[in-house]
């Protein structure tokens, strides 16, 4: 049975001032921990046992005699087993007796079994721990159902190998790493057929996976994720802020695409199939004349989900989105909480966020600035399941 909202609600309410921001070692956590710490909050890295060092080490907090950092952001790391552990009786309750709140990223939804998450995970999240399952492509109702209801546009879905006629991708998670891709693109059944057997053969895919793959038509154009935020707290028209736009860096496909034609057609057959694993992310701005159509589909993002999955979206939420042809948006993907490439605006943040708020914002500190609005209004329990 999933978490009564109120029990996380009246756990909320019963955080001191300070609690400590905590998130999954991985993703988006620099950028969440980066954040809490320029509002003045203690951070908590929860790492899966040898991935720690990065967070216990070379970003861990040094303050000086009188308590002021003067190197770091990263207070305290926990360390597991496998990141799964966390939600382990004794963990939440040391998270609990910690008085911690935790911010999700996609480390948490992709390690923790969502089940867990919406009926055992009793730690308050800040942000719609169940907007957390759209995400899942194999779900009956996910992020495409909430988009389409909402009269969002998608790429168009085919469905089955035999229908495909044109350039489409295959969407479905790594063989072994599943928080990453195995996604591949194809013309043709024929096509489909080879570079499916290709790929489970050298363990990128697996056929099972393939079974319930969505293949949906390719839109060719730039690429933008867009970096937003929802504040149930402010004003009705102040309510949905653009922090920042990036891209992302995926592995092999972007050493691929540096080559030129001829080089690419001397690579081995295993390697010109590209990879799609993201490895990093880089920052973009978008012409104005777009913003105008990406504000309105967020808007309806955001009464889809209000509508669907009440209370809706709660702080950061990203639409991963193609510009066809004519400029149009087309979203293919949604994040329904803080996006994996926001790391880039780490200390500085966003270009637009940082015009709107007059000065540094990231998505991770926009985080903290509203748990500390929150705190203190007493509105904590309304960004918090």
């Amino acid at each position: 049975m999933p978490i009564p909202r109120s029990e996380m609600q009246a756990l909320a309410r019963a955080l001191p001032p300070d609690p400590v921001i905590a998130a999954i070692g991985s993703h988006s956590a620099l950028d969440i921990a980066d954040g809490a710490s320029q509002e003045g909050f203690r951070t908590l890295v929860l790492a899966e046992r040898g991935r720690e060092r990065t967070y216990d080490r070379y970003f861990r907090t040094r303050r000086d005699a009188a308590g002021a950092i003067v190197r770091g952001f990263v207070d305290d790391v926990w360390t597991y087993p496998r990141f799964a552990d966390v939600a382990g009786a004794g963990p939440q309750e040391r998270l609990r007796a910690a008085h911690a709140l935790v911010v999700p990223n996609r480390a948490l939804s992709s390690y923790v079994a969502l089940d867990v998450l919406e009926n055992d995970f009793r730690v308050p999240i800040v942000g719609s721990r169940t907007l957390l399952r759209i995400e899942e492509r194999t779900e009956r109702e996910n992020y495409y159902t909430l988009l389409e209801g909402a009269g969002v546009a998608t790429p168009r879905r085919i469905p089955s190998p035999e229908s495909i006629r044109g350039l489409a991708i295959v969407k479905l998670p790594h063989a072994t790493r599943r928080l990453e891709r195995g996604f591949f693109t194809v013309a043709s059944p024929e096509e489909f057929r080879a570079k499916s057997e290709a790929l489970v053969r050298q363990g990128v895919v697996r056929t099972d996976d393939l079974a319930v793959a969505r293949i949906e038509e390719y839109i060719l154009g730039p690429v933008f994720n867009f970096n937003f935020f929802y504040s149930p707290l402010a004003a009705e028209d102040d309510r949905l802020e653009l922090l920042g736009v990036d891209e992302r860096r995926e592995s092999s496909l972007d050493g691929i695409a540096r080559l030129p034609a001829a080089q690419q057609l001397e690579i081995g057959e295993a390697a010109r199939l590209p990879r799609y694993t993201v490895v990093g992310h880089g920052t973009l701005t978008v012409r104005e004349s777009v913003l105008e159509s990406v504000f309105e589909l967020a808007e309806r993002f955001v009464r889809a989900a209000a509508s669907r999955y009440p209370p809706g979206i709660l702080g950061p939420f990203t639409l991963q989105t193609c510009l066809d042809a004519d400029g149009a948006p087309v979203i293919f993907d949604v994040a329904a909480r803080i996006g994996g490439g926001t790391n880039v605006h780490l200390a500085l943040g966003h270009p637009y966020g940082n015009a709107l708020w007059r000065g540094p914002m990231s998505t991770g500190r926009r985080i903290a600035v509203e748990i500390r609005r929150a705190i203190t209004t007493g509105r904590l329990e309304e960004i918090v399941t």
